[in-house]
């Protein structure tokens, strides 16, 4: 019996012993095979701003032409897109105003006809001492009075595109200079006020031999923004072509919707390729600085805080918190916790991460 409990005692301890040893793992050994380390370097960065934009026609080569008198549209003598020369008739306007004008200019040239039939026979007066002087004097103002009128009448009838000798009812509306369409705000048969009573323009032409580069500059951008300054400009339709030019203007207040100050660059348009209203962006120089580069895999993002993996003077590579900037190409910039020639871990830091633990 005694025996029994001293070999039953002993398959115990034997048991305990070897499921001791079972849940006792070894300290995997540290994969450095799959850890690739470089240096922190230490760099000027020359880098730039970019500022959103959008090109717009030069406002100064800019017409909107309204009709001169109200009517009807007969005729649309332009589409959006044509080029035109000054002196061009862009639409016909029929009008029952030009009745009037012709009235106008009809009655002023009997008036004027008449003053100065009486001022001749004024002078004959004169002559014979049958008229005084004052009297000769005043028939004098009243010809040059009906003078005055007849060339305001005329003036009137030119301004409308008609000379005094014709009939027509149909004013031809001319462009004022040369350009491009860039909006027709009317159709043939549409009714038009005249130009005291229009809100809409019938054409917009606009010389685009030049364009304006408009940017939006945010507040906290405003200090790298100056007058005169080079900038490069780039736009969607021509991805691989820049543009050069200057800041021709900085605005003095803000847009209250976007928060954003306005900047002009004025840029030569040969071949008119740059439209109004396509985007564009604006690239302004940095001034250059000093600054702690990274790559982009080094850096281990855990919640709201960054870090990287540094080797110490032990050897061994702890985590420490940095602080990042802005990205430059497959590097980042580090703003604070990490000095320029300091090892670090390019890949695989996450061998060095403690494993997660549970119960």
């Amino acid at each position: 019996m005694i025996r029994t409990q001293s070999v039953a005692l002993l398959l115990s301890a034997t048991l305990l012993v070897t499921g001791c040893k079972k849940k006792e793992t070894p300290e995997a050994d540290l994969p450095a095979s799959n850890i690739v380390t470089t240096t922190a370097h230490a760099t000027t960065l020359n880098d730039s701003l970019a500022v959103p934009a959008h090109i717009e026609a030069n406002p100064t080569q800019t017409v909107h032409i309204y009709p001169p008198l109200s009517g009807r549209i007969v005729e649309m003598k332009v589409v959006a897109g044509q080029e035109v020369h000054k002196g061009q008739v862009v639409a016909l306007l029929q009008s029952g105003d030009v009745a009037s004008a012709r009235s106008d200019f009809e009655k002023a040239k009997t008036e004027s006809d008449r003053a100065d039939r009486a001022l001749a026979r004024g002078k004959i007066l004169l002559d014979h001492e049958v008229l005084s002087q004052a009297a000769y004097l005043e028939l004098q103002a009243t010809a040059a009075s009906g003078h005055a009128e007849l060339e305001r009448a005329r003036q009137r009838l030119h301004e409308l595109g008609f000379s005094e000798n014709g009939t027509s009812d149909v004013a031809p509306i001319t462009s004022p200079i040369s350009g491009t369409v860039i909006d027709v705000g009317t159709a043939n048969g549409e009714l038009q006020k005249s130009v005291d009573n229009a809100t809409n323009g019938i054409v917009t032409i606009a010389n685009l031999d030049s364009v304006w580069i408009v940017g939006e500059v945010f507040e906290r951008d405003i200090a790298l923004l100056k007058q005169s300054e080079n900038v490069d400009v780039t736009v969607q339709a021509y991805p691989n072509e820049t543009f050069h030019g200057r800041v021709a203007n900085v605005g003095d207040t803000f847009d209250p919707t976007t928060h954003t100050l306005r900047a002009r660059v004025v840029l030569p348009n040969p071949g008119h390729r740059l439209k109004p209203a396509m985007f564009a962006s604006l690239k302004i120089a940095r001034p250059s600085q000093n600054a702690v580069v990274v790559p982009n895999t080094a850096v281990i993002h855990d919640g709201e805080s960054t870090g990287v993996y540094v080797k110490g003077a032990d050897g061994k590579f702890n985590l420490r918190q940095v602080k990042v900037g802005a990205a430059h190409g497959d590097d980042v910039e580090i703003l604070s916790g990490l000095q320029g020639g300091e090892t670090i871990v390019k890949t695989g830091a996450s061998f060095l991460r403690a494993p997660a633990t549970g119960d």
